[in-house]
């Protein structure tokens, strides 16, 4: 946010380490020397009127709130299978009644201060929450300090993002799979691969934004619709100053009603990390459902004037921020919402049913296809690393059990294809055409090869693509020279029907044709031609 005089970091989505002990996110900042800042522990909480909330009460409170969740598992073993079809609200609420917790208005408004925290965690309305298998991830929570990135959550992207080829600007629309390999269509372009690993949000799985071809097993179908998916939103600010003081990371804002209690109910000042003055203010629970369909100037006065409800009294004045972003993670297509929970009705085992994979073909990864650490950065990571392994080990199966063996032409392989490139024919921005020397027949056969930059545009981190066609194809394409690249890419797949290929692809299907072109350059290089006659030397 911001600009070049004043910048800062802020994260809309995922943010915290949750848990340094054994975190790999943990372990690869330290490899990568970026600072970890611990998430200091002091949270004030301030009541609707904007006055500090009194330490014995809240302590007493949140010293009930844990007790009653305590008793959730003791209810839950009693009830034992009938606690699946039963929410946590419901139980909390129940037992709320029964013990007499949060009996007064100001105690009940510190008591949904922590079901709107709850609420945060599970990113989820406790109505929805499994009062049997909410929790279930808990023994596995990796211990520690929480801690935020300096500088902000990219500079890990980055670093694990280098030398790989990404393709922005594309949303896939259909992915087909099976003996053969896989497909992935988006918009009029196909992509080819032996396999594929599937890592978009549960929200957009839920929505059927990607039709899969065949249709997912009923199982894998089933556990997506079980799973719940839920919201959290963020209004991040940046301001001129850093008017609520460098020495808290958090704090807590009380709300009037149950049912705003998660409406702007915590805040987090990153200034300590982001590089400049920001705060991001959180909505969870229904409050976030509303959040979606609120004008972002509604949203902005409301959080402002709680601000400065908590700041006037103190003689400190909140100014405007320069920049305002709000999320709506909703109705995101991207993502459909914000990360997983465990729903009435859902257990556990629907995430372990969200991970396997299909024919070998199709695998998935990401935060609700990890039992062990769902709704957390590291677990979408270690998701990855679990994946990773996986698609090795069948690969490498592939390799030692070929149905089929294909045979690649004698002498090919990915130095001849480079060589060949060193020196192109025709090249018309990211497009690159070789041809036979010998023949000047526009039906005769030659190669392109396609570039596909990535966002930093360096040479190592590059996608190439291969096609085989006609000079007279090529030509086509040449006519388009003050086209653009997506243009010409365009007449390539779409008016000429061409299909572009891995290198791998192209030497297994295009041997022959690259061996000729090969020996027939190195054939005219000996060549010399003397008044119409043909010397070798």
């Amino acid at each position: 946010m911001g600009d070049k005089d004043r910048f800062a970091a802020v994260e809309l989505g995922g943010s915290v380490i949750t848990g340094l002990h054994a975190n790999p996110l943990g372990v690869l900042a330290r490899q990568l020397s970026i600072p970890l800042h611990k998430v200091r522990d002091n949270c004030p909480l301030y009541n609707s009127e904007g006055a500090l909330v009194d330490k014995v009460a809240d302590s007493n409170v949140e010293f009930g709130f844990n007790k009653l969740l305590d008793k959730v598992t003791e209810v839950r073993e009693m009830m034992e299978g009938a606690a699946k079809k039963i929410s946590l609200g419901e139980v909390l609420e129940t037992l709320r009644v029964l013990y007499g917790v949060a009996k007064d208005s100001e105690e009940r408004k510190l008591f949904d201060w922590h079901l709107a925290n709850l609420e945060y965690a599970n990113a989820g309305c406790l109505s929805n929450l499994s009062a049997a298998y909410w929790d279930q991830d808990d023994p596995y929570e990796m211990g520690g300090d929480h801690c935020f990135l300096a500088g902000g959550n990219w500079r890990l992207i980055n670093a694990l993002a280098e030398g790989v080829p990404i393709i922005y600007g594309k949303s896939v629309d259909t992915i087909k799979y099976g003996d053969g390999g896989v497909e992935v269509i988006s918009g009029s372009q196909i992509f080819q691969a032996d396999m594929i690993l599937c890592t978009v949000p549960l929200g957009v799985l839920k929505k059927r934004s990607i039709k899969f071809e065949p249709e997912l097993p009923r199982r894998k179908q089933a556990a997506i619709d079980r799973l719940g998916f839920g919201l959290l939103n963020k209004v991040a600010m940046l301001f001129p100053s850093v008017f609520w003081g460098d020495e808290l990371d958090t704090f807590g804002c009380l709300n009037e009603s149950s049912i705003n209690r998660g409406e702007f109910f915590l805040f987090y000042a990153y200034y300590t990390v982001s590089g400049g003055p920001a705060l991001v203010a959180l909505v969870a629970g229904e409050a976030a459902q509303r959040f979606e369909c609120t004008e972002p100037s509604v949203l902005l006065h409301r959080v402002l004037k709680k601000l400065r409800g908590i700041y006037g009294p103190k003689g400190v004045v909140v100014p405007d921020p320069i920049q305002t972003v709000c999320t709506r993670w909703g109705s995101d297509p991207l993502s459909y919402g914000s990360y997983s929970h465990v729903r009435v009705g859902s257990s556990g085992v629907d995430y372990d049913i969200l991970a396997e994979s299909v024919s070998n073909r199709l695998f998935f990864a990401g935060e609700a296809t990890t039992r062990q650490h769902p709704a957390t950065m590291h677990g979408a990571y270690l998701s990855g690393l679990r994946e990773a392994s996986q698609i090795l080990h069948v690969a490498n199966y592939f390799r030692t059990n070929p149905k089929k063996p294909v045979q690649r032409y004698s002498g090919v392989n990915m130095t001849v294809l480079e060589d060949l490139f060193k020196r192109p024919d025709i090249a018309t921005g990211k497009l690159s055409f070789v041809f036979n020397p010998l023949t000047e027949d526009l039906k005769s056969f030659g190669l392109v090869r396609v570039f596909f930059d990535n966002f930093e545009d360096d040479p190592t981190n590059r996608l190439q693509l291969y096609s085989i066609l006609s000079r007279e194809q090529a030509n086509k394409i040449q006519e388009l020279d003050e086209s653009s690249n997506e243009s010409k890419l365009s007449c390539l797949m779409n008016t000429l029907g061409l299909k572009l290929m891995g290198a791998n692809s192209v030497l297994d299907t295009g041997g022959a044709l690259i061996s000729v072109i090969a020996n027939a350059r190195r054939g005219r290089s000996r060549t010399h031609v003397v008044a119409g006659q043909c010397i070798i030397p």
